[in-house]
């Protein structure tokens, strides 16, 4: 929500995606109360191909034609869990909606921008791709794997007026990542800022990569996690 707020502050017209409506919906009202355009599209990035396609043909046509700033947010998260306890279906379900769904949309979105010449694709990262932890062997690849999409795909599409970067969040204090409060305590205990980043800060993150500001960043991986991942 924090950043399709902030990317509708600046006056981006906003198309919200996810499975859930009722969710979305109260997303679209608030960008829409605070003077901002927004729609939803539902979509279930874990069907695959036929999901991925349908979501970037409504999300074109939602947005009047054209995407120009694709942010690749959805995920899936997961309790920090042993190897040796992930089943194969979680572990399929994990790399459908945080590997191969951005893959899929980037390739259905980034031509159009290629023959445009310009677009902005952000994707969502995590400092659990950068640093290793146990019980989070799954989550850290996935998210190692949308680094690494960075980088090639800055390569791949940068030469043709595309910029391709990602911001890494480390814990942000939401009413979720409560669920691992336990889990990081000691390890924000030992970081510069000692606290969890706000969906504010990562939005602002975002915001300034998708923002003409960054013209010529391409392939960053950007944290905004308090100094873990450079301590």
């Amino acid at each position: 929500m924090a950043i399709a707020s902030a990317l509708a502050a600046e006056g981006a017209k906003v198309i919200v995606s996810g499975r859930d409506k009722a969710r979305g919906d109260v997303v679209v009202a608030d960008i829409r109360s605070a003077g901002g355009t927004a729609e939803f599209v539902a979509a279930d990035l874990g069907a695959w191909e036929d999901g991925v396609r349908r979501l970037a043909e409504q999300a074109t046509a939602a947005a009047g034609g054209r995407i120009d700033i694709l942010v690749n947010n959805a995920a899936m998260l997961m309790m920090p869990t042993p190897t040796a306890e992930i089943s194969e279906e979680l572990l399929r379900d994990a790399f459908s909606v945080n590997v191969f769904a951005p893959f899929l949309l980037t390739g259905a979105v980034a031509p159009a921008m290629v023959e445009r010449g310009e677009g902005v694709i952000v994707n969502i990262g995590s400092i659990t791709g950068l640093r290793g932890s146990a019980g989070s062997a799954v989550y850290s690849a996935n998210k190692a794997v949308i680094h690494s999409f960075t980088h090639s795909w800055a390569d791949e599409y940068g030469p043709f007026g595309v910029r391709v970067n990602a911001v890494a969040p480390g814990p942000i204090a939401t009413e979720r990542q409560q669920q691992f409060a336990d889990h990081v305590a000691p390890m924000l205990a030992r970081i510069p800022s000692r606290r969890m980043s706000t969906p504010a800060e990562v939005a602002a993150a975002v915001v300034f990569l998708a923002s003409d500001a960054a013209a010529n960043i391409h392939g960053t991986v950007l944290s905004v996690d308090g100094g873990w991942a450079a301590v």
